[in-house]
């Protein structure tokens, strides 16, 4: 329509324009036959006449007529949900109740369908068709829903929604999600039966949807179910999103891989910390359950647990959890994939709530900050530690004797770990790689490590200096390891300083 209105514009001043240039040539043609006859007319007339002519032509064309300009059209969309190039689905525009007093579902499904019937500009990953960054756009309003938000066909990317708030009816099922980004219904998790995923064996063409985006928006869930659910799906991007009052999760990530979650605020309740009801805090803010995932600057302020990792590769980076402390029985961040951790979590805020690890193997936890005697854990449950990296981080505690580090149950299989140069306060330090120096005046030294290292009877390594200020030379001997105990005997008795370094992560 725009096009339309805009063509019949340029074909008016067109033609008004050649009637100008025509009267133009017809004024000329008067002027040299009158001229001919009539010396009364003088060239600084003809002079005049002509440049007068020739500035109403140069008007016409830079300030056409107010009765030719048509009005400006609207991003409203047509039937088709096209005006003009650009690809704007105003959700007001198809009866949606910005009030969020009136359920508003079939309205914003009636957007979706149309949205994911817009005209495809070829092909993202081979399988899925690129709609060339249509927007839904919300337009600020508040949004009632009683099922959730679907798209009604697979196999299309580059989509854009944002710009407003969605509000979970009464009656919005406890086991769904207000937007589900999926092929099918996601079935309900808990904490207790999540289990790994990997998706290493899937084909390009196997993906949902590629390139989605959801931005600037609030989902409350109403404490009916969860808030957005991304499944199998393939460099889907969730910014600065406020999602709150969820039972289940706040985000699933579910197979796939490449999701980034970043800029986005995530509660059960809307507290900022201090609440009497903390205790009762239930659910998670964001499920991994894939791979290759991206969760930056996020904060999570209230939930049982802030964040389960069930995926390989994936990085957590500028995370800030003050969900349910670990005192009162919270998690800040679990990884449950036990023998494939393969996650990084980096420059951090741990804030009275820590880390569980099962079997952690290939884990960088560094430039973190843990508050209020948070801690991290390391659960047995192969009995394997390989590949662990905890170095750089600041841990400030209340003075309850709490460690940085602890086990819970028995490893068997530790080789490559690396836990050191951490900064400690109000809670006990605990290391893979110690000193000690041990004076005397005898034949047998004798270095605890008890009390820093962490795994108990295991030092892979020893290195040590042995000082005397007698006239002797006397022959020294390693003779002992055991039960984190390094004991060095010499043939004679002398005044001796002795200078230990052990390490449990590394050696024969």
């Amino acid at each position: 329509m725009m096009i339309a209105s805009l063509m019949t514009t340029k074909t008016l001043l067109l033609l008004l324009n050649c009637l100008v240039i025509i009267e133009l040539i017809s004024h000329l043609m008067l002027i040299e036959v009158y001229g001919a006859n009539n010396n009364n007319l003088r060239n600084d007339d003809h002079h005049d006449f002509i440049r007068r002519k020739m500035q109403a032509i140069k008007d016409s064309i830079s300030s056409p007529p107010s009765s030719l300009i048509s009005p400006s059209p609207t991003l409203a969309p047509s039937s088709s949900g096209t005006v003009g190039s650009t690809l704007v689905y105003h959700v007001s525009t198809y009866g949606a109740d910005p009030t969020g007093k009136s359920d508003s579902t079939e309205a914003l499904m009636k957007v979706l369908s149309d949205a994911s019937k817009s005209i495809s500009n070829g092909v993202l990953i081979d399988g899925i068709s690129n709609l060339g960054g249509v927007q839904i756009n919300l337009d600020g309003g508040i949004y009632l829903i009683s099922r959730p938000l679907q798209f009604p066909t697979t196999n299309i990317g580059n989509i854009v929604m944002h710009g407003g708030t969605l509000l979970a009816s009464d009656n919005f099922a406890t086991d769904r999600y207000l937007i589900e980004l999926s092929a099918s219904p996601p079935s309900q998790i808990s904490k207790e039966n999540t289990t790994s995923s990997t998706d290493q064996n899937l084909s390009s063409s196997s993906y949902n949807f590629e390139y989605i985006t959801f931005r600037d928006l609030m989902l409350d869930c109403n404490y009916k179910g969860g808030g957005i659910a991304v499944i199998n799906t393939l460099r889907v991007s969730i910014d600065n999103c406020y999602i709150v009052h969820f039972m289940s999760e706040g985000i699933r990530v579910e197979s796939g891989h490449e999701t980034l979650i970043r800029s986005s605020y995530l509660g059960q309740h809307i507290t900022a910390g201090n609440d009497p009801g903390e205790r009762n805090f239930t659910g998670t803010a964001i499920t991994l359950m894939g791979n290759d995932n991206v969760v930056n600057d996020v904060v999570i302020f209230s939930a049982n647990t802030g964040i389960i990792v069930s995926g390989q590769a994936n990085l957590l980076s500028g995370v800030h959890c003050y969900n349910k402390a670990t005192g009162f029985g919270g998690t800040g961040i679990y990884l449950k994939l036990a023998g494939l951790t393969q996650t990084r979590i980096v420059n951090s805020y741990l804030d009275y709530t820590g880390i569980v690890a099962e079997d952690p193997v290939q884990l960088i936890i560094s430039n973190n900050f843990f508050l209020g005697d948070a801690y991290i854990k390391f659960k047995s449950v192969k009995g394997v530690a390989n590949g662990v990296n905890i170095v750089d981080n600041i841990f400030a505690g209340s003075g309850n004797g709490i460690d940085i580090v602890q086990l819970d149950g028995p490893f068997g299989d530790v080789d490559q770990i690396l836990i050191d140069r951490n900064s400690v306060k109000g809670m006990n330090a605990k290391a893979t790689i110690a000193k000690s120096a041990v004076q005397g005046n005898g034949s047998t030294y004798t270095a605890d490590f008890n009390g820093i290292l962490l795994f108990p009877n295991l030092i892979k390594h020893v290195q040590y200096t042995l000082s005397t200020s007698g006239n002797a030379f006397p022959n020294y001997a390693l003779r002992n390891v055991s039960q984190n105990r390094v004991v060095i005997e010499s043939s004679v008795a002398a005044p001796t300083s002795v200078y230990v370094m052990v390490d449990q992560g590394f050696g024969g």
